[in-house]
């Protein structure tokens, strides 16, 4: 397929769909009203004693504490695995699936295809497609302003970890299906992974400590995820704060080479805030983008297809 390349000054995205035009009858309607109190859920100021999510507290904690008990149970072929599962979660799982598929609708995918990257996703551990995807949107559509979930203008503890700790009830997870992945909300399997979300993160513990005992469990569970889980919230922390910009954003996000390593090519945040909607990240030649190079082996397989592969012509290759 031919690249295609597109002015700079010209960006479209979901997002921007999704975004209302303010008005005064819109800000007294019950769908605004309701958007509004989304966006509140996401301050601060609601991390306190009485809504914490305990579960996923306790859980991060317990995944750091195995993380920490790994090296006491090494093996080469724990390591390996861990390597490997690492690659099809936060890759192909998020960095594909969840991100660009479909939180941003950068491609379509052949429904086998569909399913298996949606299932590494889920077994990342880092939340339910619908709520991840409804959440990034959020992010876009209030970038670095009231109501983004994740700012480092919010202290960059918050926006690294904190936020992950804010309980949110089921009516406002599915206000939030409702205002901002409407498209996704009445997927089946994406309800079916809603549904059996536990199933999943706890049966793959189980399997993994059936197959290989404490180092297989430790190792490409417990240390896999934590690696995964930090290398994302650098993206939502580190590079909205350090690093280089390609182009003038309404935001403070920024281009951050050990970020692009470490999270498959998704540290090109600038460059995905400019260009949202793009199924690559990295602009220019150096620009490393793993999951890009994912994206094309499977459009070069027939397994993608409709790419978004457009690229701002001043930075071609």
């Amino acid at each position: 397929m031919t690249t295609q390349l597109l002015d700079p000054s010209h960006s479209t995205d979901l997002t921007d769909e999704l975004e209302f035009e303010s008005s005064a009858t819109e800000a007294l309607s019950p769908r605004a009203q309701e958007r509004a109190d989304i966006l509140s859920r996401f301050d601060p100021s609601n991390l306190k004693w009485g809504n914490i999510d305990w579960i996923v507290l306790g859980w991060m904690i317990l995944m750091h504490a195995g993380a920490l008990a790994a090296p006491f149970f090494f093996t080469w072929q724990a390591v390996v695995a861990a390597l490997f599962l690492h690659w099809m979660t936060c890759s192909i799982g998020v960095c594909l699936g969840y991100h660009r598929f479909l939180a941003h609708r950068s491609l379509k995918l052949v429904t086998p295809v569909r399913v298996l990257v949606n299932l590494c996703g889920v077994l990342s551990g880092e939340g339910s497609p619908l709520m991840w995807a409804a959440t990034h949107r959020v992010h876009h559509a209030k970038s670095d302003q009231a109501g983004d979930p994740h700012s480092p203008t919010d202290g960059p503890w918050w926006s690294h970890l904190l936020w992950l700790f804010v309980r949110h009830d089921e009516k406002h997870r599915e206000a939030m299906y409702r205002q901002y992945v409407p498209d996704l909300a009445s997927d089946p399997v994406l309800r079916m992974f809603e549904r059996t979300y536990a199933f999943w993160v706890f049966g793959s513990a189980a399997v993994l400590f059936l197959l290989g005992g404490w180092p297989l469990l430790l190792w490409a569970g417990c240390v896999r995820m934590v690696c995964a889980y930090h290398s994302t919230w650098f993206v939502n922390s580190a590079t909205h704060l350090w690093g280089y910009r390609n182009y003038k954003t309404t935001d403070e996000s920024r281009n951050l080479w050990w970020v692009a390593l470490l999270a498959y090519g998704e540290g090109w945040h600038n460059n995905h805030h400019a260009y949202p909607r793009f199924a690559r990240a990295g602009h220019k030649w150096w620009e490393v983008d793993m999951t890009w190079y994912a994206i094309k082996t499977l459009r070069a397989l027939g397994l993608a297809y409709e790419v978004d592969d457009r690229l701002p012509a001043a930075n071609a290759s």
